[in-house]
């Protein structure tokens, strides 16, 4: 079994040393929907959602949350993100948001990436609720990740 790198030898949480490792360009992508009733996509389709335009709040939400990571995840890096873009495409009765994050580093941006779209799901869910009771976050999930040096 492999060692967790954010465990010492005694078993206690650390975030994880990451000084010695060089600069590489890094890209995560990931994935998530909210499933609705058909009814609540047609409202947010013609901007009748009392909060506002559901898509941009919830774009916004996610880029914002994305560059946030670091204090919500406690052994996550500060990274300095260098791209974050999030879309949003509906369905007949879903939304799939896909959060991409990018920076040059010495560690990852999956984290940032998977909370850029839980945070955007969540903010739909926040704005349609008193529309829908039985919306349904589900499949939040890392697409990729990608590391070249630089």
């Amino acid at each position: 079994m492999s060692r967790l790198t954010h465990v010492d030898a005694d078993g206690s949480a650390r975030m994880v040393d990451v000084s010695s490792k060089a600069l590489s360009l890094r890209e995560a992508v990931a994935t998530g929907s909210i499933r609705m009733k058909p009814a609540t996509l047609a409202l947010i389709a013609a901007n009748r959602i009392a909060k506002g335009d559901v898509f941009a709040t919830a774009r916004i939400a996610g880029i914002q949350a994305a560059k946030q990571t670091a204090h919500l995840i406690p052994l996550c890096h500060t990274l300095m993100l260098t791209h974050v873009d999030l879309e949003i495409s509906a369905d007949e009765d879903f939304v799939n948001a896909e959060c991409t994050a990018r920076t040059t580093a010495q560690t990852g941006v999956e984290m940032e990436a998977l909370t850029g779209v839980s945070v955007a799901l969540l903010t739909i869910y926040d704005m349609c609720k008193a529309v829908d009771k039985e919306m349904r976050i589900s499949d939040v999930r890392l697409l990729k990740k990608t590391k070249r040096d630089v």
